[in-house]
């Protein structure tokens, strides 16, 4: 019996020592720090629309068969909207954007000979564009050229003869600098040259026919929100 116990005691001494050996075997687990989340790259590509504001300044042509004049101080405010589409291919942005601003751009012809019958007040009332837009994108920074049509509400009002209103249609060229912030918020400041081709002040209001060409420098600042 005593043989036994002895025996058994020096297999229990055994296993003991022999337990930190066999632990050291077993994989000790690795930690690992939690995946980052995924965010995908910025991208100008997607549909916008906005708001846009800011002061115009040019002249006004006018010519009939007594000769040619022009205005003088025309210029004023515009504000409206804008809706446009961008598609961005590597850094290339190429885009599409219309808009439609109320005006307020007048300009005074002091000649008497100017309308026919006396001096007379040359105003756009309204103005829209419909251009493409091609940018470079350096991240949320996008400067960018733009043409397109160019389209104007021209308001003709003889002195003590009334007024006659028309729609001009032109060309425009500009170009500008955009910069994206707060998500899906954009700021931008541009500039336009229009050209407006020729409207005409018929006889029964201007005295004689007489054709008007405005032509107006932009710069305005806009805000645009991308879906």
């Amino acid at each position: 019996m005593k043989r036994f116990i002895q025996t058994m005691g020096a297999g229990l001494l055994a296993a003991a020592m022999a337990s930190p050996s066999f632990a050291a075997d077993f994989p000790r687990p690795v930690y690992k720090a939690p995946a980052e989340p995924y965010v995908a790259p910025f991208t100008w590509t997607g549909f916008y629309i906005g708001l846009n504001g800011g002061y115009a300044w040019g002249d006004a042509d006018i010519s009939n068969a007594f000769g040619s004049f022009s205005t003088s101080g025309n210029d004023g405010w515009l504000i409206g909207g804008t809706i446009g589409y961008n598609l961005q291919t590597g850094n290339w942005v190429w885009g599409i954007e219309g808009d439609f601003d109320y005006a307020l751009i007048k300009g005074n012809v002091s000649n008497t000979l100017a309308c026919g019958a006396g001096t007379c007040e040359v105003e756009d009332t309204w103005f829209a564009t419909v251009r493409g837009r091609v940018g470079y994108s350096f991240g949320r920074w996008l400067p960018y050229i733009t043409g397109g049509g160019a389209f104007a509400g021209v308001k003709v009002t003889p002195a003590g003869f009334g007024s006659t209103s028309d729609t001009a249609t032109g060309w425009t060229v500009g170009a500008g600098v955009e910069y994206a912030f707060l998500g899906a918020w954009s700021a931008k400041l541009e500039y336009l040259y229009a050209d407006l081709g020729t409207t005409n002040c018929g006889a029964s209001v201007c005295g004689i026919s007489t054709d008007i060409e405005p032509k107006i420098n932009i710069v305005r600042l806009g805000f645009n929100y991308r879906f």
